[in-house]
């Protein structure tokens, strides 16, 4: 699945240069360019964004005004000529703050440290047309150097430790860098549970519980004491 971009900026020789230096990279793919936040607004409002490469001055609205206006803002890489903006990027969480002129080295790092940002992208496919074309909800995982596609019917439970978290399949794990609070946020909350600040699990493949764990693939997780009245709340009907 191609990551798709939005590039923002008033100065159309900046737009040429992002533009030229993505053309290079066939996972991602330009949803169109525009030289203010107010275009960039409505694009955003109609359309999904994963990214979204932000100059800072502008004219009508700042590139910073622009992502503090979005209630659930995309990724966002700054690029600007001014350094002054920096913290406000790390307040604001930015992947990165890109300082014109941009060379293609530094914008391959700032490429790289999106994909380590988003090591997963959840997808809810829509059917053309007709019950036969449904597709199974399904999340992209980064894997050793890889992009693999996991059925979230697949998945049994989710375990964090430190940096690293570990899917569970009937027959095999996946190991990815990531925070266990992305998949928490990530996944649907009608179908996976937060059990222990190590642990989210599927519902669906609990088989047995206490009042102090959960067994899923012969395996007793335990329930943590922040987590026992949401948990149980969700489990006895």
């Amino acid at each position: 699945m191609k990551t798709r971009c939005l590039i923002v900026d008033d100065e159309p020789l900046a737009i040429e240069v992002i533009e030229t230096y993505l053309k290079n990279l066939s996972d991602i793919e330009i949803i169109g360019t525009c030289n203010n936040a107010v275009q960039a607004f409505e694009i955003v409002k109609k359309q999904n964004v994963d990214l979204i490469f932000l100059d800072i001055q502008m004219p009508q609205i700042t590139g910073i005004d622009f992502i503090k206006a979005l209630n659930n803002p995309p990724k966002v890489i700054f690029t600007t000529a001014y350094r002054d903006y920096a913290i406000d990027g790390f307040d604001l969480n930015v992947v990165d703050y890109l300082l014109k002129p941009i060379s293609f080295d530094r914008f391959l790092k700032a490429i790289d440290k999106y994909y380590v940002a988003t090591p997963a992208n959840v997808v809810s496919p829509i059917p053309t047309s007709g019950e036969e074309n449904k597709t199974e909800p399904y999340i992209f995982i980064k894997s050793d150097r890889k992009m693999i596609r996991v059925l979230l019917d697949d998945i049994y439970f989710i375990e964090s430790l430190k940096d690293y978290v570990t899917i569970y399949k009937k027959d095999k794990k996946i190991i990815t860098k990531n925070q266990i609070t992305f998949f928490e946020q990530t996944l649907p909350s009608d179908k996976f549970l937060r059990i222990h600040r190590s642990f989210i699990v599927s519902i669906s493949k609990i088989e047995a519980y206490t009042p102090s764990s959960i067994e899923i693939l012969n395996k007793n997780l335990p329930i943590g004491r922040n987590y026992k009245n949401e948990v149980f709340k969700r489990l006895i009907v």
